[in-house]
C-alpha cells in the first residue's frame, strides 16, 4: 500500500454517526416510550447499528477494493435476490403498504439500500473496462440494463424515493465515465414518460404532489407531514430551541427519527446548526472526491466517485423533501437517520473509499467532472518534473 488512510474523512464519518446516535434519541424518545415502553429503543438499536457500521469500515479500508471488482458479479447477484426476497410471503416485511424490508431470524434489512452499492461496484468496473467506448450510446445499455432491472424491482414494493435515488446515481456515473450529453436527454424521454404513468397507478402518489404544490389544502391528510416539518424547522429559528428540547417530536411529526430527522435538527439547533450539518455533508463528499482523483486505477476512481455521488444524492433528496424543494418522500438521512442498514452501508461505503486512499498514489486516473481542476493540474506538473523515476505516469481522460 502506497498511499495513507484519510483521517478527516474517517474522523468526520465517525462524527456522523455519533451525532445521528444523539439526534435519534432526541427525536425519538418520546415516540419509543409510547410505542415500545422503552425510550432507549431506537437509540439502542443506533448504537448497534453504528458499533456495527464501524467495524464494518474498518475491515473494508484493509481488504484491497480490486476484490469487489472480482466478486462484482456475485454481489450484484445477492442485490438482486435480496429485492425479489422482499416480495416472498413471510420473509418480506409489508409497513405502510410497502413490502421493503425483508425478515431474518434474529434482524431485519432493507434490500434496496444494499442493491444501490452493488450497483456502483459492477456500473464502476463495466466503465473503467470500457472507458475508450463511453461515448458510443451501445455501451451504455448494460449499465443502463441493470439500474433500470434494479430501478423495476424498487419501484413494485413500492419506493419511489429510492427509484429516484438509482435513477440519479445511474445518470451520474454515466456522466463521469464520459457518456455524451446528448446520450442523456435520449436517456431522459422514457423517464419523463414514465412519470406521469407512475403517478396515476398510485392514487397516493398524486395526493402527495398535490400536497407538495399546497400543502394547507389537505393539513390534516397528505399535507400533514409536510406542514409539521415546516412548523419544526420555522421554531426552531436561527439558533434552535436546543438539544432535547423539540416540541414536534412529541407525535406530532410522523418519522421524525428517520425520514425527517433533519426537521429535528432544525427545530433544535436552527438554522446555524442545519447549515453545519450540510457543511460537514459537503466536506466529506469533498473528501471522497480527492479519493477519486488521486485513485491509482480507473476502476477506483470510478468506484470512489459513485460513492461519492450516493452520499451526495441522497443528502440532497432527504433535504429537499423536509425543506418542501420537491415532493414528499421516504428516504433516510445517510449516517444520522434511524436504519441500522442504511447506517452500516453508508459506513461500508467509507471503508471501501478509505481502501482505495491506502492503496493511492501519485498516479493519477482524471473523472471527466474533474479533469480540469487544479489538484490534477498540479499532480500531472509534479509527475512531469519527476518522469526520470520511471514508475509513475500520469493517465487523463477526458
Amino acid at each position: 500500500m502506497k498511499g495513507k488512510a484519510d483521517i478527516k474523512l474517517a474522523i468526520t464519518t465517525v462524527i456522523l454517526v455519533i451525532f445521528g446516535v444523539i439526534m435519534v434519541y432526541s427525536a425519538s424518545m418520546y415516540s419509543a416510550q409510547y410505542n415500545y415502553g422503552n425510550k432507549y429503543f431506537f437509540m439502542y438499536k443506533q448504537i448497534l447499528g453504528g458499533v456495527l457500521g464501524i467495524a464494518a469500515m474498518i475491515l473494508l479500508s484493509f481488504v484491497d477494493y480490486h476484490v469487489l471488482e472480482k466478486l462484482k458479479y456475485p454481489i450484484l447477484g445477492v442485490s438482486f435476490a435480496l429485492l425479489i426476497l422482499v416480495f416472498v410471503p413471510g420473509i418480506g416485511i409489508e409497513s405502510y403498504g410497502a413490502k421493503r424490508w425483508i425478515n431474518f431470524p434474529f434482524f431485519s434489512m432493507q434490500a434496496s439500500e444494499v442493491a444501490k452499492f452493488g450497483f456502483i461496484i459492477f456500473a464502476a468496473s463495466y466503465i473503467a473496462k470500457n472507458h475508450k467506448k463511453m461515448t458510443s450510446f451501445v455501451t451504455l445499455l448494460p449499465v443502463l440494463a441493470v439500474g433500470g432491472a434494479i430501478c423495476v424491482l424498487i419501484i413494485l414494493e413500492p419506493n419511489m424515493s429510492i427509484t429516484l435515488c438509482m435513477i440519479m446515481l445511474m445518470f451520474v456515473m454515466l456522466y463521469i465515465g464520459g457518456a455524451r450529453i446528448k446520450h442523456f436527454f435520449v436517456m431522459a424521454l422514457p423517464v419523463l414518460a414514465l412519470v406521469p404513468v407512475l403517478i396515476l397507478i398510485e392514487p397516493y402518489r398524486l395526493k402527495r404532489l398535490l400536497a407538495f404544490i399546497d400543502p394547507w389544502q389537505s393539513p390534516l391528510g397528505e399535507g400533514y407531514q409536510l406542514i409539521q416539518s415546516f412548523y419544526s424547522l420555522g421554531s426552531g429559528g436561527l439558533f434552535g430551541l436546543g438539544l432535547f428540547n423539540s416540541r414536534q417530536k412529541y407525535m406530532f411529526l410522523p418519522f421524525s427519527e428517520s425520514d425527517f430527522i433533519f426537521s429535528i435538527i432544525g427545530e433544535e439547533l436552527g438554522l446555524i446548526g442545519a447549515i453545519v450539518v450540510i457543511a460537514v455533508f459537503a466536506f466529506m463528499i469533498f473528501r471522497a472526491i480527492l479519493i477519486a482523483q488521486k485513485a491509482p486505477d480507473r476502476f477506483g476512481c470510478f468506484l470512489a466517485g459513485g460513492m461519492a455521488a450516493i452520499i451526495a444524492i441522497q443528502a440532497l433528496i432527504n433535504i429537499a423533501v423536509v425543506t418542501g424543494s420537491i415532493p414528499p418522500t421516504g428516504l433516510p438521512l445517510p449516517f444520522v437517520s434511524a436504519g441500522s442498514t442504511s447506517l452500516i452501508v453508508f459506513c461500508s461505503g467509507v471503508g471501501i473509499l478509505q481502501s482505495i486512499s491506502l492503496r493511492s498514489h501519485d498516479s493519477v486516473v482524471a473523472l471527466r467532472f474533474f479533469a480540469g481542476h487544479k489538484s490534477i493540474k498540479a499532480l500531472a506538473k509534479k509527475q512531469k518534473r519527476n518522469r526520470g523515476g520511471g514508475n509513475r505516469k500520469v493517465e487523463q481522460e477526458k
